[in-house]
């Protein structure tokens, strides 16, 4: 009414005179986004004025200021500039009710008007993950489903396992009672194994309201699950006289302890060398006994697991002294005998000297050793005595045939006798030896 009644005072020439001055006016807006919660700014320009009043007023076609006059009682809308060429206004904590078509208007003859959207954006809730009950087990089934309301457009949900992010899930949309805001909520099915133990599934809402910053909701998997056992020993090759170290290491959920071990089906057979110690058994100066199957049992209250391990007692190597003066003896002995005779033995002996040469290099217990080379030294001997002799019966033989050639033409014996020293001294060049 105030702005009839000034037009009514205005002179007719005046008016016309303004008429045609602001026909090249035209008001300037744009349109608006806001969270909802925060302050939008409506600002209406105009680059040409000749003193011509503005207006802003609502989407209700309520007039909230005229120039710098506010119009409306709402603390929320205040002035921010009013000129000739601008009045801006603001509207604070801005509702979902706020949104709409606000209009800048100039009165000019006509009237001139531009329109600005205000968009009010609804900022989802905190999502919320729903389905999980701790513990599960493995091979089980989960689905989690992801909740979040309040979102105007509708909110994105995506979900993450250990920062990767799972693609096969599904998504539901529906509009909430004010029949602005939307309901969305996401479903993730899988089947959870030991490596989802202490994973963390991450519900994660994007929305324009959030200002790049999302809404996330976490929970972390707590998967129950049977023992896997692994021994694991102290040396990869045991030897006699040593002490050997088996581990147990077994991991579940939950946990077992303690663990069990066993021989070849029974218990250990010499608790004295065969000390446990929580997951660990130590075996103390091994020996060939101790050769086996050695079994590792873990249980919990999900199931039951075991491994085994073969022991095998090596050994230890048996490094002879540098010098060794039986075998040495043994051989002087085997040669002065061949020097005598040239029998057709003499390599099967040579033959026989070698093997204890032979045997020596090889590991064995030193009683085996020696008890060999004893039986060489007395085939040896034996073989000597034997040669011995008979080179000794050929001699007599050769020597009794000589003095029988003396007597062959003699009358009597003296004659032979005679004839036999005749004998021995012409065959002088012809003499025997005894060694």
């Amino acid at each position: 009414l105030f702005f009839l009644c000034n037009l009514s005072l205005v002179p007719a020439a005046a008016s016309k005179n303004k008429a045609k001055g602001s026909q090249g006016q035209f008001p300037l807006t744009q349109n608006v986004t806001v969270v909802e919660g925060g302050t939008a700014i409506l600002t209406c320009r105009v680059d040409q004025n000749d003193n011509t009043s503005l207006q802003w007023s609502n989407p209700a076609q309520q007039t909230l200021y005229f120039d710098d006059k506010k119009a409306l009682r709402d603390n929320r809308i205040e002035l921010v500039r009013a000129s000739w060429h601008e009045l801006s206004i603001s509207v604070s904590d801005v509702s979902l009710s706020d949104e709409g078509q606000y209009t800048c208007s100039l009165f000019t003859m006509p009237v001139k008007t531009s329109k600005a959207y205000l968009t009010v954006l609804g900022v989802p809730e905190k999502p919320q993950i729903s389905g999980f009950s701790s513990p599960v087990m493995e091979g089980d089934l989960m689905q989690l489903t992801c909740k979040t309301s309040g979102s105007k457009p509708a909110a994105d949900i995506r979900w993450f396992k250990n920062d990767k992010e799972i693609k096969d899930v599904k998504y539901l949309k529906e509009e909430d009672a004010n029949r602005k805001t939307f309901t969305v909520s996401s479903t993730l099915d899988f089947r959870v194994d030991r490596s989802d133990d202490g994973v963390a599934i991450v519900c994660r809402v994007d929305h324009e309201s959030l200002n790049a910053t999302p809404q996330v909701a976490m929970q972390v998997l707590e998967i129950h699950y049977t023992p896997s056992v692994k021994i694991i020993p102290s040396t990869p090759f045991p030897q006699e006289g040593q002490s050997l170290i088996l581990t147990c290491e077994s991991k579940g959920k939950p946990l077992p302890e303690p663990v069990l071990w066993t021989k070849d089906g029974g218990e250990l057979p010499d608790p004295d060398r065969m000390v446990v110690s929580g997951r660990e058994l130590n075996i103390l100066f091994l020996n060939k006994t101790d050769n086996g199957t050695y079994r590792c049992e873990a249980t919990n209250t999900i199931g039951q697991s075991s491994a085994e391990y073969v022991l095998i007692v090596h050994d230890v190597p048996n490094t002879l002294p540098p010098t060794t003066l039986i075998p040495s003896l043994t051989t002087a002995t085997v040669t002065t005998s061949v020097a005598i005779t040239t029998s057709p033995t003499t390599s099967a002996t040579t033959s026989s000297v070698r093997d204890p040469n032979a045997l020596a290099g090889q590991p064995g217990p030193d009683h085996a050793l020696i008890g060999g080379i004893v039986a060489v030294v007395v085939f040896v001997t034996l073989c000597s005595i034997f040669l011995l002799g008979r080179y000794l019966a050929r001699h007599k033989g050769t020597y009794l045939t000589n003095e029988a050639k003396g007597a062959e033409d003699a009358p009597d014996a003296d004659t032979a006798i005679i004839n036999a020293e005749g004998s021995q001294v012409n065959a002088e060049e012809k003499k025997e030896y005894f060694i």
